[in-house]
Order: structure tokens, then sequence, then C-alpha cells
């Protein structure tokens, strides 16, 4: 409990009469804190929270790099600068040591201010100091960040494209030096590496690798590559909204947890230019902020995130996971949360011209090489009406091809208005491409009219491909029922196979081997919207609870060493 005695040695509250740090000292919450633990998170509510013993910094992720923005002794208060403006924490404000923090809500420190005016007026005075200066949030946010690599390669390089898109989704800065850019040399700092060493990367230590593969770089940026322990209460197979959802739950609610993913996450919701219809951003959010966002509350809480590693196969048995690289993970549990791939076109030219203006997918960075060109999109669903409507505000013209008839089929009303309002876009309904032609690069495709029969041919500076994805479940084993199309099946439609061969009913999300579990768009019937995929996740690991409790007793009666 607070006392009036340390409330009246907090510099703010030093001149209040004694009736009023009686009021303080009644409202107030006492609050210790071990080493590292956030009295506030980056974009907590508001509060005000004053130090009465240890030391505080706030601290804040700027490009992936923790940096750690001051102190605040016995005495200092914080919170002052999202009261002052009515907004959410900017930063986060950790023990650098044992402390203890007093927190007074919005609503009680309104009430002491009402009565006593110089204290908000003192609040007023700390947030705009806080706020102003170079190192207060107005030079933060000023601040340009220093890029953690610089990437030298060929813009329509296959390899220099995959490398840039995998930098961009693990938030990775980086500079690009083309080498047939003027400032080329400049940007890499020195002559550019010759052209078979291409591409390559130079990090921030100087350190220089030529045409790296993901886990090279993975490991040269400090990525987490490389498993913690040999054992966890949870493996989830895949980092995309699902996966992420069920790290963070599981973490936080105390399980041993760790997230294999193959490449980078976010999955295919990271290469969303914007989702609008995300509960709680009325504004939307990109998917790569969301990526990002839940990537840092699931470490925040204790899961561990391993990127580029592949599960080669696992046995369900014993529910080992064989890594590549020769790594094996025992899990009480298991999470498929692996998503879908991209369906990929099959049309002359198509593998030849692929990473040189023909993407599958997009990433909000590749939005900037569009410029003033026309470029086109095909797909008739939410993420293709997404990226046309971002790439808008950067090429000439943006031209949606679809197969269907018609755009409302497959795609949300709000994002049809959306296209029909933006004067550089149009749509090709009815029609296909089948054909793509170019030398070094993507420079026009051929259309073809499904009514007609009729081709035509249109200059193009890049495809965009948005067909659809089939699940990638050839590496489960046997023991684990698909549907025909290679789906998870899960709960009673699993059942129905004949598959099941426990007692009790199988959870809504348990597969065909008991403990293990999928959800998101690898699973048959999902709902495939971001929100249900978190929710699917989030729901993964109640039933990873129920799991354990009743393998427990069980366990329990294993002998010494027996598994």
């Amino acid at each position: 409990m607070v006392t009036t005695e340390e409330i009246g040695a907090v510099t703010l509250f030093a001149a209040l009469e004694p009736e009023q740090l009686e009021q303080l000292a009644r409202v107030s919450a006492d609050i210790s804190l071990a080493p590292g633990e956030f009295a506030a998170n980056e974009g907590d509510e508001r509060a005000l929270f004053a130090v009465l013993e240890g030391r505080i910094e706030p601290v804040r992720l700027v490009e992936g790099i923790e940096r750690v923005l001051g102190e605040r002794h016995p005495g200092d208060v914080f919170g002052e600068v999202p009261l002052v403006l009515g907004t959410v924490f900017p930063v986060g404000f950790r023990a650098a040591e044992a402390s203890r923090v007093m927190r007074i809500d919005v609503s009680d420190y309104h009430a002491v201010a009402s009565v006593v005016p110089d204290v908000a007026t003192e609040v007023g005075r700390l947030a705009a100091h806080r706020m102003s200066g170079s190192r207060g949030l107005q030079g933060l946010a000023a601040e340009r960040p220093p890029p953690r690599a610089v990437v030298a390669g060929h813009r329509w390089d296959a390899s220099c494209t995959e490398l840039r898109r995998f930098l961009d989704r693990n938030q990775i800065t980086f500079k690009w030096a083309a080498p047939d850019a003027p400032d080329g040399e400049d940007v890499w700092g020195g002559p550019l590496p010759p052209e078979g060493d291409l591409p390559a990367i130079r990090v921030v230590d100087g350190t220089t690798a030529v045409r790296p593969g993901f886990r090279a770089v993975a490991e040269l940026l400090g990525l987490a590559t490389d498993p913690a322990a040999a054992e966890y209460d949870t493996v989830i197979v895949g980092a995309g909204p699902a996966g992420l959802a069920a790290a963070v739950y599981g973490a936080s609610e105390g399980l041993k947890t760790v997230v294999v993913e193959r490449e980078a996450p976010g999955g295919q919701a990271g290469t969303s230019s914007r989702i609008e219809n995300y509960l709680g951003f009325p504004s939307g959010v990109s998917g790569d902020e969301l990526a990002s966002r839940a990537l840092q509350q699931a470490r925040r809480l204790g899961a561990e995130i391993l990127v580029t590693r592949s599960i080669l196969g696992i046995d369900p048995a014993t529910r080992e996971l064989h890594l590549d690289g020769g790594d094996v993970l025992r899990a009480r549990t298991i999470i498929l949360a692996c998503g879908v791939a991209w369906r990929r076109l099959s049309a002359d030219g198509f593998d030849r011209l692929a990473g040189k203006g023909i993407s599958y997918g997009a990433a909000r960075s590749e939005a900037p090489n569009a410029h003033g060109l026309d470029i086109h999109l095909v797909g008739a669903g939410n993420s293709a009406a997404q990226a046309a409507l971002f790439f808008s505000t950067h090429a000439r013209s943006v031209t949606i091809i679809s197969r269907s008839g018609t755009l409302e089929k497959s795609m949300s009303r709000y994002l049809v208005d959306q296209l029909a309002a933006r004067p550089n876009i149009r749509t090709m309904l009815g029609a296909e491409v089948v054909a793509a032609h170019g030398e070094l690069s993507l420079e026009a495709i051929d259309l073809r009219d499904r009514t007609t029969g009729a081709t035509t041919r249109a200059e193009s500076g890049g495809l965009f491909i948005f067909i659809g994805a089939d699940a990638e479940t050839g590496w489960l084993p046997s023991e684990i029922a698909l549907d025909r199309r290679g789906y998870v099946l899960t709960g009673s439609g699993m059942r129905a196979t004949g598959r099941w061969t426990l007692d009790r009913d199988p959870y809504l999300l348990e597969t065909s081997v008991p403990g293990i579990f999928a959800c998101g768009d690898v699973r048959f019937g999902p709902v495939k919207r971001v929100a249900a995929a978190v929710g699917e996740g989030s729901m993964a690991i109640a039933f990873v609870h129920q799991f354990l409790r009743e393998a427990r007793p069980a366990e329990a009666k294993l002998p010494a060493g027996a598994t």
C-alpha cells in the first residue's frame, strides 16, 4: 500500500494538503516490478505513474532495435504525455532494476487536478518538455533510423527481389544499391561487388555476404534461427495471424512456446497493403504493421520465434518435429498454422519473368517501384483490391483482371466502392492473361477475352497475381487426415472419416492425431478473414490446455524415463 509520506516525496505532489495526499493514497495502485518487467507497454491506455523505488527506463522498438530513451528515478513521474494528449503510451516503461511504482487512473488524476490546478499545469509542462528537443518524442519521430543493412543487386534480378522482400517482411530496414544507379557506390559505401557476386548484403557491423540464402541473412542480422530448448509444451508451425495469435496466448498463459516459420512472420496477411475491417483499427492497418505488432507482443510474452526453418516431418507417435538442418524438437502438443501458398499461373513467359516484373502477392515496399507505370493485377478478391488501392497512389494506372464477370461475388462491398472512386483504377472482367513478354524484365502481357476469344497485347510495368492459394501439406504424415485438396480435417469433419481412435470426441480444431491441432487457412473450411485466423489461433491454445490437463494423469502413471 502506498503511504502519504511516499506520495509526498514525489515532486509533483509535494505541495498537496494532507487530505489530498490521503485521497491519492486510497486510489493509487502499489506495483512492484522485477528487473525487465514493464510498468506500461507501448500502446497501453493512459495513466499517471510515479517512481517510489528503483529505476525505470522508457524504451521503444525502433526498426527492430530496442532503444532506451532516458531514466526515471524515485520522485519522478511518467505517463504525462499520453495524459495531456489523450493518447496511448508512445513508449514502454520498463524496470531497469527491482523497482516500485504507484499508478493513478485518469479519473483519479483529474479529481486531484480539479482541486489543485498547479498539478495539471506541472503535468502539462513536463509533457511539453518530454516531447520537445532533439532527445524528445518529436526528435525521435523526426530522426531517420539507421538502416540495418545495405543490399546490392539489380532491380530485375529475381534473387535480389526475393532478398528485399524477405528483409521487408522481417521488418529489417535497408538501403538498396542498384549497380546501374548513379549513387550505387555511394549507397554501398565503396566499389560494388562484381556481377557474379550479386545480390550481396552488408550489415551494420561491416560483414558482407554474397548471394546469401535466407538463413545466412537471418543469422547475420541476429534473427533467431535455432531453438533454445529441445522440448516445448506447444510447437506452432507457421507465423501467420493464426500462428502468432497462438504464440501470444500460449506464452501469456505459461506454456513453453516456440513458433517455426519457414520465411518471415505475417503469412499472406503480412502482404496486405490495407486491412480496413479488422476490429479495433478504425482507420485500417497494413498487414505488415499488424504482423509486426503481433510479433513484438509474442516475443515480449516469452514465445520463441524461429525464422527460415522448415519442418521436414512429424512423428505422430512421439510428436517429434524434424527440422531442416538436423534439429529435432519434442512437443507435448503441435499446432499447424502453416497457411497456404499462392497458386501459380501457368502461361507462356511466366516462369522466366517471375521476380522480374511478375510477382505472386505484393508487399507495400514494392509500390514505389511501380511509380509512373501501368501495372496489372490478376484476381478479384480482397487482397487484390487492397493492393490495387495502394498501388494506385504510385502507378499511373492499375488494371484489375478477373476471369469472373463481376467483382461483388468475391470482394467486399466497401472495396468495390473504393475501387470505383479511384480514377486511375479500371477493371477488365471476363478476361485472362495468357502470356507475358520481355527480355530482361516484363514489358507486355497478352489478354484474352473469355467470351469472344480475342487476344490483345498491353504494355505492363508489373503484374501482380492474387488468384487464391493451395495448402502445402504434402510433408505431413499420413496419420493426419486431409481432404481431397490437401486441407487438414479437424473436429467432427475429421471424425466422419473414421480416423479417430479415442473414446472422447475430438476438440473442434484437433486433427486425427490427438494433441495435434490445426488453425487458420491450412484447416479445411476456415473463414478466410484475418480476424477468424486470430480467433482460431487463440482457440487452439484453449484446446491445448484441455489436452494437457487430460494427459497429466496418464503421464503421472508412467515409470521414470518412459514416454
